[in-house]
């Protein structure tokens, strides 16, 4: 028997993908093109179309029901529209209408945190958790949450947008407009600003990505180490704050900065530790994310799956 099928995109500053997704999870189908950040809003709506046309010419095509939608935000569910922060072409971009338009479908629109916290939720991290934030730490820090067993989204499509919450009264302006955000102090471009102006200096290859950084405190640098404490410290108070706020048990940690591993989760729990001490957060854990790069598609998907009952809601 052929089950229904849901098309997913997963929209960054860099990359657009596209994938057809089974009930459980399984990708069948790939496309993907580079995002043109830089240009105007109907030229990055063309490398989507391009993406979405791999797609419908595919024999599976058939069988798809609906289209989910991560998108590098804010989005806005309600309205269909998003204004990624990394593609200015984009403000207030009627993405849904356009797709619908593209593909014929239903179509469910969440950010990109939101995705990949239904991806870690279905298939991953915190699956069999009814209470849990997803964190991605990468060039920003996004996140999402799951109440009660269910994707809990928000009106607009950003709950759990936990880089912006602040955690340094005092701390650096941060692009938002608010003032010592947890991705301003613990994303990985900022890991990296504030080992350079801490005084560490990458090694002949000139790297000075946070992995770099990751790799200088594994081998006991000291700046480095403690650039990573301080992200780790950010990290532990937001989470901390969230578990305190909707009774988290717990914390999944992806994207690019996660995979410093011990570096990052040594001094993360540590610092839970000393922020997450009332007595209904103290057996909050904090894991690595296991879905890795399929993450944002695998998301959209369930959010598509969700939304849509005449597919073969798996639930999320």
């Amino acid at each position: 028997m052929h089950t229904d099928l849901v098309a997913a995109l997963d929209i960054g500053g860099s990359k657009i993908a596209g994938a057809l997704v089974d009930d459980h999870g399984r990708i069948l189908l790939r496309a993907q093109r580079a995002t043109p950040a830089r240009e105007d809003g109907d030229t990055v709506m063309r490398a989507v179309e391009a993406v979405i046309g791999e797609l419908t010419v595919s024999p599976l095509w058939g069988r798809v029901r609906a289209v989910g939608i991560g998108s590098a935000g804010p989005v806005d569910r309600a309205a269909g529209t998003v204004s990624p922060v990394n593609v200015p072409g984009w403000r207030g971009y009627p993405l849904v209408e356009r797709v619908r338009a593209a593909t014929g479908v239903p179509v469910e629109l969440i950010g990109d945190g939101v995705a990949i916290t239904a991806a870690e939720h279905w298939q991953g991290a915190a699956r069999g958790h009814d209470n849990a934030l997803c964190m991605v730490v990468s060039t920003g820090v996004g996140g999402g949450l799951v109440l009660n067993g269910q994707l809990h989204p928000g009106p607009t499509g950003n709950v759990g947008h936990i880089g912006h919450i602040s955690v340094d009264l005092d701390g650096d302006p941060c692009p938002c407009g608010s003032r010592g955000c947890v991705e301003r102090i613990a994303s990985g471009p900022n890991i990296a600003r504030r080992a350079l102006e801490g005084g560490w200096r990458p090694g002949p290859d000139g790297d000075t990505s946070a992995a770099a950084v990751a790799e200088a405190a594994r081998a006991g640098d000291p700046v480095a180490v403690a650039s990573f404490q301080r992200a780790a410290q950010a990290l532990a108070a937001g989470i901390a704050a969230t578990a305190t706020l909707v009774e988290i048990d717990i914390a999944v940690i992806g994207g690019g900065v996660a995979k410093a591993g011990d570096v990052l989760f040594t001094p993360l729990r540590r610092a839970l530790a000393d922020y997450a001490t009332l007595s209904f957060v103290q057996r909050l854990t904090v894991v690595p994310a296991l879905m890795g790069t399929d993450a944002g598609l695998v998301g959209a998907a369930a959010a598509a799956l969700n939304v849509n009952p005449s597919a073969t809601a798996a639930g999320v």
